[in-house]
């Protein structure tokens, strides 16, 4: 089957780019890692004892990161668990959940891991498999947005915070506002790593109102 135009510049793209190379290298399972180093840093993001869920999280690159920098940590403690429908190879120290993160058993699940506790940090880099209709495909990625969200404000203690990837088009202005109503404070990032041509960004909510 011959590949579009598109397809095979996304192709080129993706193998040229640094940052594939450098996660290749290092043995990190996305190029993704980056971004979420750079907000670690940038943000302050850790710290020890965290309770933390990464939601969509396979093939892993996000949990890698959290994972090394909480056994960094001195005094390290808490629980990383990682959700997905999808399966993950295992990462030591860390729990992983797959199925919904929306479905009854998974929610019982992880009630059970976090012993009745609540979750200092929820991170989303979730996308839907994009069709290349921009349309459908952004409506797929504000849906899953908001289905983060949504989890978020259930979860977290009061003073948690929520970071959750975002494409920039219909809807996004609308569940930006939405999280500052839910929100103390809502910062908007764009990572070093992030393609200077993608409509992606990172919104950093932290705060949970009453």
């Amino acid at each position: 089957m011959n590949r579009s135009k598109s397809s095979t510049r996304w192709l080129r793209e993706h193998f040229e780019d640094p940052y594939v190379k450098k996660a290749q290298a290092a043995g990190l399972r996305s190029r993704s890692a980056y971004k979420l180093t750079e907000l670690i840093e940038r943000d302050r993001l850790l710290r020890p004892h965290m309770n933390i869920v990464d939601l969509g999280a396979a093939p892993g690159g996000w949990t890698q990161v959290l994972r090394e920098h909480q056994a960094g940590q001195r005094g390290a403690g808490g629980r990383l668990i990682a959700v997905d429908i999808l399966p993950m190879q295992g990462i030591a120290g860390v729990d992983f959940l797959q199925g919904d993160f929306r479905a009854p058993d998974v929610q019982a699940r992880l009630e059970t891991l976090l012993r009745g506790e609540k979750l200092d940090l929820v991170l989303s880099d979730m996308a839907p498999n994009m069709s290349g209709v921009v349309l459908s495909d952004q409506a797929r990625a504000m849906q899953l947005a908001e289905l983060a969200s949504q989890f978020a404000r259930q979860w977290l203690k009061p003073e948690g915070a929520f970071l959750v990837k975002l494409f920039q088009g219909v809807g996004f202005d609308d569940f930006v506002r939405d999280l500052r109503a839910g929100f103390q404070r809502v910062s908007m990032r764009k990572p070093k790593a992030s393609r200077a041509r993608s409509r992606e960004v990172y919104a950093l909510a932290t705060g949970v109102k009453p």
